[in-house]
């Protein structure tokens, strides 16, 4: 009985040895840092954690980020003409991820051409989950937009009106700004009955 007990105790030290070891490398493999949890915002979860500096930096792209879907949803041609890089591209729909192809691939002209239409295509776009993986001055957006086209009206508040995609993103820091250089939807679009459709509309 005594040995089998010594033994067990022996398990439970070598084993939180292990972890704590396993802790500490990825500690040293992240600076000293740790790593990002799930469901903590800015950086992707398993990532090393953010220092200061970097924290601001995902939030300064957070924030460009929400200003080109805003400016999708207002038709605001004249910030995305600066905001979008000239080789932006937006591919639409994930029929690529198993082997097809996708619903639309949209150029900077072609997107820049299609938000502004009248009457405006989308009622709302709302980012959300959105984390933020640097590479110095490129970021790569991981995320999901919820939204409503023009097409879908006007019963927005009607179950499985709603959509939402999944998708990734890339930016670059250039001259000091941040531009938007592509869009790949990785899941979607899908509909969603939401009770919260209405309260998004604005």
């Amino acid at each position: 009985m005594h040995a089998r007990l010594t033994f067990a105790l022996v398990l439970v030290a070598v084993g939180s040895l292990a972890a704590q070891q396993g802790a500490a490398t990825q500690r040293a493999a992240a600076g000293g840092r740790g790593t990002v949890a799930p469901g903590i915002g800015g950086a992707p979860p398993g990532v090393p954690a953010p220092t200061a500096a970097e924290m601001a930096t995902i939030e300064e792209v957070k924030a460009f980020e929400k200003k080109c879907d805003d400016a999708a949803v207002s038709g605001n041609a004249a910030f995305l003409e600066k905001a979008l890089a000239p080789t932006f591209i937006m591919t639409h729909g994930d029929g690529w991820a198993s082997g097809g192809m996708p619903i639309k691939v949209d150029t900077k002209k072609s997107w820049i051409e299609y938000i502004g239409k009248q009457p405006l295509p989308y009622v709302y776009r709302n980012l959300d989950s959105i984390t933020v993986e640097l590479h110095g001055d490129i970021a790569l957006t991981l995320g999901r937009y919820r939204y409503l086209p023009r097409s879908n009206s006007p019963n927005p508040s009607t179950s499985g009106t709603h959509l939402f995609v999944w998708f990734e993103r890339v930016y670059a820091k250039r001259n000091g700004e941040w531009q938007f250089l592509s869009h790949r939807t990785t899941n979607g679009p899908n509909r969603e009955p939401d009770e919260r459709v209405a309260a998004n509309v604005k």
